[in-house]
Protein backbone atom coordinates (compact mmCIF):
# COMPACT_ATOMS: atom_id res chain seq x y z
CA UNK A 1 0.00 0.00 0.00
CA UNK A 2 1.46 3.36 -0.95
CA UNK A 3 2.40 5.83 1.75
CA UNK A 4 -0.04 9.01 2.05
CA UNK A 5 0.93 12.22 3.23
CA UNK A 6 -1.54 15.16 4.65
CA UNK A 7 -0.57 18.50 3.11
CA UNK A 8 -1.20 21.45 5.23
CA UNK A 9 -1.05 24.31 2.71
CA UNK A 10 1.41 26.43 0.96
CA UNK A 11 3.64 29.25 3.31
CA UNK A 12 6.00 31.81 1.26
CA UNK A 13 9.48 32.12 3.25
CA UNK A 14 12.52 34.31 1.78
CA UNK A 15 13.38 31.87 -0.51
CA UNK A 16 10.25 31.14 -2.04
CA UNK A 17 6.62 29.18 -1.77
CA UNK A 18 7.13 25.61 -0.08
CA UNK A 19 4.38 23.01 0.25
CA UNK A 20 4.27 21.94 4.34
CA UNK A 21 3.21 18.68 5.17
CA UNK A 22 1.30 17.65 8.52
CA UNK A 23 4.18 17.27 10.91
CA UNK A 24 5.81 20.56 9.46
CA UNK A 25 7.75 19.09 6.80
CA UNK A 26 8.62 21.23 4.23
CA UNK A 27 9.01 20.79 0.06
CA UNK A 28 9.86 23.74 -1.72
CA UNK A 29 8.76 24.94 -4.67
CA UNK A 30 11.25 26.36 -7.46
CA UNK A 31 10.24 26.79 -10.77
CA UNK A 32 10.85 24.21 -12.65
CA UNK A 33 9.99 21.74 -10.45
CA UNK A 34 7.27 18.88 -11.68
CA UNK A 35 4.34 18.96 -8.89
CA UNK A 36 2.75 15.28 -9.38
CA UNK A 37 0.85 13.82 -7.01
CA UNK A 38 -3.00 11.27 -6.57
CA UNK A 39 -5.38 11.51 -4.42
CA UNK A 40 -5.96 7.11 -2.52
CA UNK A 41 -8.61 6.37 -4.28
CA UNK A 42 -10.30 5.24 -1.37
CA UNK A 43 -9.93 8.53 0.35
CA UNK A 44 -12.72 11.12 1.78
CA UNK A 45 -11.71 14.65 2.70
CA UNK A 46 -11.68 15.42 6.70
CA UNK A 47 -12.06 18.36 8.57
CA UNK A 48 -8.43 20.05 9.58
CA UNK A 49 -9.65 21.42 12.53
CA UNK A 50 -9.20 24.86 13.99
CA UNK A 51 -6.71 26.12 16.08
CA UNK A 52 -4.17 23.59 16.15
CA UNK A 53 -6.75 20.59 17.18
CA UNK A 54 -8.21 17.97 15.19
CA UNK A 55 -12.01 18.05 14.54
CA UNK A 56 -13.70 15.80 17.33
CA UNK A 57 -16.37 14.60 14.77
CA UNK A 58 -13.52 13.81 12.21
CA UNK A 59 -16.25 15.46 9.62
CA UNK A 60 -16.22 14.81 5.73
CA UNK A 61 -15.65 18.42 3.90
CA UNK A 62 -16.69 19.15 0.63
CA UNK A 63 -14.31 19.01 -2.53
CA UNK A 64 -14.64 22.61 -3.43
CA UNK A 65 -14.40 24.11 -0.12
CA UNK A 66 -11.08 25.94 0.45
CA UNK A 67 -11.17 26.51 3.75
CA UNK A 68 -11.51 22.16 4.18
CA UNK A 69 -13.11 22.87 7.81
CA UNK A 70 -16.62 21.76 9.01
CA UNK A 71 -19.33 24.31 9.83
CA UNK A 72 -18.26 24.05 13.30
CA UNK A 73 -14.63 24.43 12.98
CA UNK A 74 -14.94 27.01 11.10
CA UNK A 75 -16.85 28.91 13.90
CA UNK A 76 -14.23 27.80 15.92
CA UNK A 77 -11.01 29.07 13.77
CA UNK A 78 -13.22 32.81 13.00
CA UNK A 79 -13.73 33.23 16.85
CA UNK A 80 -10.09 33.45 17.24
CA UNK A 81 -9.52 35.44 14.03
CA UNK A 82 -8.30 39.19 13.38
CA UNK A 83 -9.16 39.32 9.97
CA UNK A 84 -12.85 38.03 11.47
CA UNK A 85 -12.70 41.16 13.58
CA UNK A 86 -13.36 39.21 16.83
CA UNK A 87 -10.50 39.86 18.48
CA UNK A 88 -10.03 43.42 19.63
CA UNK A 89 -7.44 43.42 22.79
CA UNK A 90 -4.47 41.87 20.79
CA UNK A 91 -1.13 44.35 22.24
CA UNK A 92 0.46 43.89 18.82
CA UNK A 93 1.30 46.67 17.03
CA UNK A 94 -0.13 46.59 13.29
CA UNK A 95 0.43 47.70 9.72
CA UNK A 96 -2.38 49.36 7.40
CA UNK A 97 -1.58 48.47 3.89
CA UNK A 98 -2.48 48.94 0.49
CA UNK A 99 -2.35 46.04 -1.75
CA UNK A 100 -2.59 45.76 -5.79
CA UNK A 101 -3.35 42.64 -7.79
CA UNK A 102 -4.40 43.88 -11.34
CA UNK A 103 -5.57 47.06 -13.46
CA UNK A 104 -7.94 48.37 -11.05
CA UNK A 105 -8.02 46.40 -8.06
CA UNK A 106 -6.52 47.62 -5.17
CA UNK A 107 -7.45 47.01 -1.28
CA UNK A 108 -7.03 48.62 2.21
CA UNK A 109 -5.62 45.74 5.29
CA UNK A 110 -3.93 45.07 7.96
CA UNK A 111 -1.42 42.57 9.36
CA UNK A 112 0.55 42.36 12.29
CA UNK A 113 3.75 43.78 12.42
CA UNK A 114 6.01 41.06 13.30
CA UNK A 115 4.59 39.39 10.42
CA UNK A 116 6.10 41.56 7.75
CA UNK A 117 5.16 41.15 4.34
CA UNK A 118 4.11 37.76 5.06
CA UNK A 119 0.71 38.44 4.39
CA UNK A 120 0.85 40.15 1.39
CA UNK A 121 2.51 37.32 -0.36
CA UNK A 122 0.15 34.47 0.93
CA UNK A 123 -2.91 36.89 -0.53
CA UNK A 124 -0.89 37.26 -3.69
CA UNK A 125 -0.49 40.52 -3.76
CA UNK A 126 1.69 41.76 -6.88
CA UNK A 127 2.58 45.48 -5.29
CA UNK A 128 2.30 46.61 -1.90
CA UNK A 129 2.85 49.45 0.52
CA UNK A 130 2.40 50.16 4.10
CA UNK A 131 0.28 52.77 4.45
CA UNK A 132 0.43 53.43 8.39
CA UNK A 133 1.19 51.53 11.56
CA UNK A 134 -0.40 51.50 15.70
CA UNK A 135 -2.36 49.70 17.71
CA UNK A 136 -5.02 47.15 16.49
CA UNK A 137 -7.83 49.35 17.22
CA UNK A 138 -6.60 52.34 15.20
CA UNK A 139 -5.63 50.18 12.51
CA UNK A 140 -9.00 48.71 12.13
CA UNK A 141 -10.42 52.76 12.14
CA UNK A 142 -8.14 53.22 9.42
CA UNK A 143 -9.54 50.35 7.84
CA UNK A 144 -12.95 51.51 7.97
CA UNK A 145 -11.74 55.09 7.18
CA UNK A 146 -10.66 53.78 3.81
CA UNK A 147 -13.89 52.18 2.89
CA UNK A 148 -15.67 54.89 3.84
CA UNK A 149 -14.07 57.96 2.14
CA UNK A 150 -12.93 56.16 -0.47
CA UNK A 151 -14.24 53.26 -1.10
CA UNK A 152 -11.25 50.75 -1.34
CA UNK A 153 -12.45 47.63 -0.59
CA UNK A 154 -10.76 45.59 2.18
CA UNK A 155 -11.83 41.92 0.01
CA UNK A 156 -10.91 41.14 -3.37
CA UNK A 157 -12.16 37.57 -4.51
CA UNK A 158 -9.56 34.88 -5.75
CA UNK A 159 -10.73 34.58 -8.83
CA UNK A 160 -10.64 38.49 -9.54
CA UNK A 161 -6.81 38.31 -8.99
CA UNK A 162 -6.46 35.11 -11.38
CA UNK A 163 -8.48 36.72 -14.16
CA UNK A 164 -5.25 39.12 -14.33
CA UNK A 165 -2.31 38.58 -13.12
CA UNK A 166 -1.34 36.99 -16.60
CA UNK A 167 -1.63 40.80 -18.19
CA UNK A 168 -0.45 42.80 -15.84
CA UNK A 169 1.49 46.03 -16.62
CA UNK A 170 5.46 45.13 -17.53
CA UNK A 171 6.99 47.94 -15.79
CA UNK A 172 7.46 48.52 -12.03
CA UNK A 173 6.21 51.72 -11.89
CA UNK A 174 3.17 50.69 -13.72
CA UNK A 175 2.33 48.28 -11.39
CA UNK A 176 3.17 50.68 -8.34
CA UNK A 177 0.97 53.34 -9.72
CA UNK A 178 -2.67 53.40 -8.15
CA UNK A 179 -1.17 52.28 -5.05
CA UNK A 180 0.89 55.34 -4.76
CA UNK A 181 -1.77 57.21 -6.04
CA UNK A 182 -4.27 56.67 -3.36
CA UNK A 183 -1.95 55.98 -0.66
CA UNK A 184 -1.23 59.90 -1.23
CA UNK A 185 -5.20 60.69 -0.96
CA UNK A 186 -5.31 58.75 2.11
CA UNK A 187 -2.80 59.93 4.61
CA UNK A 188 -4.31 63.44 4.28
CA UNK A 189 -7.90 62.11 5.36
CA UNK A 190 -9.36 64.11 8.07
CA UNK A 191 -10.43 61.49 10.30
CA UNK A 192 -6.84 59.96 10.65
CA UNK A 193 -6.42 58.28 13.60
CA UNK A 194 -4.06 59.79 15.77
CA UNK A 195 -2.59 56.47 17.52
CA UNK A 196 -1.95 55.29 13.68
CA UNK A 197 1.66 56.58 12.44
CA UNK A 198 1.76 57.30 8.64
CA UNK A 199 4.48 55.13 6.75
CA UNK A 200 6.07 56.93 3.93
CA UNK A 201 4.87 55.19 0.12
CA UNK A 202 7.59 52.99 -0.73
CA UNK A 203 6.04 49.90 -3.09
CA UNK A 204 7.12 47.10 -3.34
CA UNK A 205 6.65 44.38 -5.96
CA UNK A 206 6.54 40.78 -5.81
CA UNK A 207 5.99 40.59 -9.40
CA UNK A 208 9.74 38.09 -9.29
CA UNK A 209 8.98 36.47 -6.81
CA UNK A 210 5.48 35.17 -8.15
CA UNK A 211 8.10 34.57 -11.59
CA UNK A 212 5.21 37.00 -13.14
CA UNK A 213 8.19 39.18 -14.41
CA UNK A 214 8.14 37.37 -18.22
CA UNK A 215 4.56 36.84 -18.27
CA UNK A 216 3.35 33.40 -17.64
CA UNK A 217 2.37 31.16 -19.97
CA UNK A 218 -1.81 31.39 -21.22
CA UNK A 219 -4.08 30.01 -18.76
CA UNK A 220 -6.28 27.58 -19.99
CA UNK A 221 -8.58 27.41 -16.22
CA UNK A 222 -8.53 26.05 -12.48
CA UNK A 223 -8.31 22.99 -10.58
CA UNK A 224 -12.42 23.08 -9.70
CA UNK A 225 -11.77 20.36 -7.06
CA UNK A 226 -9.55 17.23 -5.74
CA UNK A 227 -11.50 14.02 -5.87
CA UNK A 228 -10.32 10.39 -4.84
CA UNK A 229 -8.07 8.70 -7.58
CA UNK A 230 -7.22 11.91 -9.06
CA UNK A 231 -4.04 12.85 -10.55
CA UNK A 232 -2.26 15.74 -10.87
CA UNK A 233 0.82 16.32 -12.46
CA UNK A 234 2.49 19.53 -13.68
CA UNK A 235 5.05 21.48 -14.29
CA UNK A 236 5.45 25.08 -12.13
CA UNK A 237 6.07 27.66 -13.88
CA UNK A 238 4.85 30.52 -11.27
CA UNK A 239 2.84 31.09 -7.87
CA UNK A 240 0.81 33.29 -6.22
CA UNK A 241 -0.50 33.66 -2.76
CA UNK A 242 -1.97 29.95 -2.61
CA UNK A 243 -1.96 29.23 -6.34
CA UNK A 244 0.76 27.17 -7.94
CA UNK A 245 0.55 27.68 -11.93
CA UNK A 246 1.04 24.38 -13.40
CA UNK A 247 2.36 23.36 -17.38
CA UNK A 248 0.58 20.25 -18.41
CA UNK A 249 1.53 18.07 -20.86
CA UNK A 250 -0.68 18.99 -23.61
CA UNK A 251 -2.79 20.86 -21.98
CA UNK A 252 -1.63 24.43 -21.22
CA UNK A 253 -1.19 26.04 -17.47
CA UNK A 254 -3.68 25.42 -15.06
CA UNK A 255 -3.99 26.96 -12.06
CA UNK A 256 -4.06 24.69 -8.81
CA UNK A 257 -4.97 26.64 -5.24
CA UNK A 258 -3.02 24.25 -2.42
CA UNK A 259 -6.14 24.80 -0.27
CA UNK A 260 -8.25 22.08 -2.30
CA UNK A 261 -5.23 20.11 -0.92
CA UNK A 262 -5.52 20.71 2.78
CA UNK A 263 -7.50 17.28 4.14
CA UNK A 264 -7.20 14.45 1.32
CA UNK A 265 -4.69 11.79 1.90
CA UNK A 266 -2.30 12.12 -0.91
CA UNK A 267 -0.03 9.83 -2.64
CA UNK A 268 2.54 9.56 -5.70
CA UNK A 269 0.91 9.62 -9.31
CA UNK A 270 0.59 5.77 -9.83
CA UNK A 271 2.76 6.22 -12.80
CA UNK A 272 6.20 8.02 -13.48
CA UNK A 273 4.14 9.97 -16.12
CA UNK A 274 1.52 11.40 -14.03
CA UNK A 275 -1.31 12.78 -15.86
CA UNK A 276 -3.64 14.93 -14.90
CA UNK A 277 -7.46 13.74 -14.34
CA UNK A 278 -9.02 16.12 -11.53
CA UNK A 279 -12.08 18.45 -12.82
CA UNK A 280 -10.85 21.51 -14.45
CA UNK A 281 -12.99 24.91 -14.71
CA UNK A 282 -12.24 25.93 -18.36
CA UNK A 283 -12.07 29.61 -18.99
CA UNK A 284 -15.34 30.54 -20.80
CA UNK A 285 -14.09 32.19 -24.32
CA UNK A 286 -14.85 35.94 -23.07
CA UNK A 287 -12.55 35.68 -20.50
CA UNK A 288 -9.60 34.72 -22.78
CA UNK A 289 -8.30 37.90 -23.65
CA UNK A 290 -7.66 38.70 -19.28
CA UNK A 291 -5.28 35.90 -19.94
Amino acid sequence: MARTWRCSGLRWTPQGPVLVWDGGRPSALPWGKRVAFAVAADAVRGCVGARGHACPVRAAVPGRSTGARCEECARLDRAHSVAADTIADDPRPYHVYLAWFGPGMVKVGITAVERGPARLLEQGAVCFSWLGSGPLMAARRTEELLRAALQVPDRIPYAAKRAVRSSLPASVDERAAEVSALHARAVVLDAWPESLAPEPCRPVDHAESFGLCDGPAVVVGDVAELVPGGQVSGELVAAAGPDLHLAVAGRGVVVLDTRLMTGWELAPPSSPAGGFTVPVRELRREQEGLF
